[in-house]
């Protein structure tokens, strides 16, 4: 059975998760590992889930994360990863049918376009869990100083379209998780 627990950095899986964050995202697409802690710990809007699995005969296993951040209007899935011991086993989509039991409304998510053959399959995993692709031109704030903006989509789940909404979501991406201003 799969369960997401919401942990903190004290939790005895925190650093599986940490090193997760590592081997599934490269520097630029993470923060580095202070400021996510401090996250993690601190910051009310923000949600670090581990996330479980049991047959039923073995003690909970870890096998991946999602991050989600609880903003005004919508929830944002900033991180989703599974452990390289389970990937293509059926847990991505597990984990955000988890995710919609305990997070009710829209769901927006960070894509690449599609240029290529894993952003094209990344996108088609999306739509198969519900998931719509928005194409406004949306960029994607650096995460750290010196580094640079790139540009992404977002998807989403819970409405027919985000148009309307869109700068409003953005606006509050880029206040809330990226904390920068609006225009870029």
């Amino acid at each position: 059975m799969l369960h997401l627990q919401r942990i903190h950095t004290h939790h005895p899986h925190y650093p599986f998760v940490e090193a997760l964050l590592h081997s599934a995202f490269p520097e630029a697409e993470r923060r580095d590992d202070l400021e996510q802690r401090e996250q993690t710990d601190h910051h009310p809007l923000f949600h670090c889930y581990l996330v479980t699995d049991t047959d039923g005969k073995t003690e909970e296993q870890p096998v991946g994360l999602i991050t989600v951040w609880r903003l005004e209007g919508f929830s944002y899935v900033e991180h989703l990863a599974t452990s390289a011991t389970v990937r293509n086993q059926g847990y991505g989509r597990r984990i955000l049918e988890a995710l919609r039991k305990e997070v009710q409304g829209l769901l927006i998510l960070e894509v690449e376009p599609p240029t290529d053959e894993m952003s094209r399959r990344r996108i088609g995993f999306y739509r198969r869990c519900g998931f719509s692709l928005c194409e406004l031109p949306y960029l994607q704030p650096p995460y750290r100083k010196g580094d640079h903006p790139f540009p992404l989509l977002l998807m989403f789940d819970g409405a027919d379209s985000i148009d309307a909404s869109f700068d409003h979501i953005r606006r509050s991406i880029y206040r809330i998780v990226y904390r920068v201003a609006d225009a870029l």
